[in-house]
């Protein structure tokens, strides 16, 4: 996860004033020195880490802390609240002109990941908000950005406007807005030209074809990777262009974090959406108060209820609570809940927006192998459809006819067999079939 190193420091050095009952001054002093340098690492700005720090402070050793019942969990909503405040506060929501299309500009240096954001921002357009989306191509000078732009409107199934790699892009950003008003689209999403460095030339063109479509929107995409750049990137852009918004790319990536804390106190924009991985549909619409929470531990419910209405099926689910009380869960319904998880997102992200997740014996800094999920599905798949409702017909023989069709071992079938019995007994436990009785742990299979 993003801020992986941030935030192991950050939950150390408030771990330690969690419990206390009396908070002094000094606790404060040594928490806010440890909060100061855990964040300097990560490579925020030093004006806006003196700022924060300077805040927690003033609150820490104030009323709200010394008369508390809990002081030590007061100061940690403090350091939440104002890393919340920092990263923006409320979540910025995306425009919507009076009268459509609503026209959205895209820019930002070449190589932050351009041409693949507006494609996943057109995706999240239609898959979450029901619009109707049009791309336009008016990156002419990169070799096949028209053609990336093009493909990525295949895979999505998305029109995109294009007059080829000859046209003047401030032609091609108004014809398309015109064809985005003939055909009643909902939005029009520009992906602009970039620079291997921001240059006067460029910025021209960019203020040129602002000029001429008047966008509702000004998204800079950054790559949050390269830290402190990123928020020098984002204040150039924003003195040229007067963006409404940042996207955050490679937010998933093994990155110090220090940009996302550090945009919206620099340029007084907010970050509008945050690039969680590569697939098309890895862009999350950035709440502040989550990332707070995400950083110090504390998951993020929210998303991970949000992801899950996206990718669950209704009926499926219902159907599953009903085989759960009744303790009659296959195989079958195993992969398919399996299939559904997976579809949420890689599994050691969604372990991050389980609250004290990284506190649970034997999740803590679990590396969550995916293809062990799939020597999982191999097995599963290996068995018969009598077999995957009835385990219990898995006698010594069959096992090594699973474990050679999976290409697995008779010892990782006999593993999953008695995990998934361990889950079924959890299952009626929990359901009240066995009131009285505590429910085992379980493992991931095969970690």
């Amino acid at each position: 996860m993003a801020f992986e190193g941030l935030s192991d420091r950050l939950q150390n050095t408030i771990k330690k004033i969690t419990g206390k009952g009396k908070v002094s001054e000094q606790d404060v002093k040594e928490m806010t020195r440890e909060v100061r340098l855990a964040l300097l690492e990560a490579d925020v700005n030093f004006k806006v880490v003196k700022s924060l720090i300077n805040r927690i402070k003033e609150r820490a050793v104030g009323a709200e802390v010394m008369e508390s019942l809990t002081p030590g969990q007061q100061v940690i909503k403090i350091v939440k609240e104002e890393l919340s405040d920092l990263m923006g506060g409320d979540q910025s929501k995306i425009a919507v002109a009076d009268r459509p299309p609503t026209v959205i500009m895209m820019v930002g240096l070449q190589g932050a990941g351009k041409t693949t954001t507006t494609g996943k921002l057109a995706n999240h357009l239609r898959k979450n908000h029901n619009r109707t989306p049009l791309l336009a191509a008016c990156d002419v000078y990169r070799p096949a950005a028209v053609d990336q732009l093009e493909t990525l409107g295949k895979q999505l199934d998305l029109p995109v406007y294009s007059q080829g790699t000859e046209a003047n892009p401030v032609d091609i950003a108004t014809e398309a807005v015109k064809q985005a008003k003939a055909e009643h689209q909902d939005y029009v999403i520009v992906d602009t030209a970039g620079r291997l460095h921001i240059d006067e030339a460029l910025m021209n063109e960019l203020t040129d074809i602002k000029a001429a479509i008047k966008p509702d929107e000004v998204f800079l995409v950054v790559d949050a990777m390269t830290g402190q750049d990123a928020v020098n990137v984002a204040e150039h852009f924003n003195e040229q262009l007067d963006i409404t918004g940042v996207v955050l790319t490679k937010l998933d990536g093994d990155t110090r974090g220090g940009a996302a804390l550090s945009i919206k106190s620099v340029t007084g924009k907010p970050i509008k959406f945050a690039g969680m991985g590569e697939k098309l549909d890895e862009l999350e619409p950035f709440h502040p108060d989550r990332m707070a929470s995400r950083i110090l531990g504390m998951g993020d419910v929210l998303t991970l209820i949000e992801k899950a209405q996206t990718s669950v099926d209704e009926q499926q689910a219902k159907e599953l609570e009903e085989k759960m009380r009744t303790a009659s869960f296959t195989f079958d319904d195993f992969l398919e809940q399996m299939g559904q998880v997976r579809k949420m997102g890689p599994l050691d992200e969604l372990l991050d927006m389980i609250p004290g997740a990284n506190k649970m014996k034997g999740l803590k800094n679990a590396q969550i192998d995916e293809k062990q999920l799939s020597h999982i599905e191999a097995i599963v798949q290996s068995m018969t459809k009598k077999e995957r409702q009835e385990p219990g017909l898995i006698n010594a023989g069959r096992k090594k006819r699973i474990a050679k069709g999976s290409g697995t071992t008779v010892a990782q079938v006999n593993r999953l067999l008695k995990q998934f019995n361990e889950m079924k007994k959890m299952m009626k436990q929990m359901t009240g079939s066995q009131k009285g009785k505590k429910g085992k742990g379980m493992n991931f299979p095969f970690m």
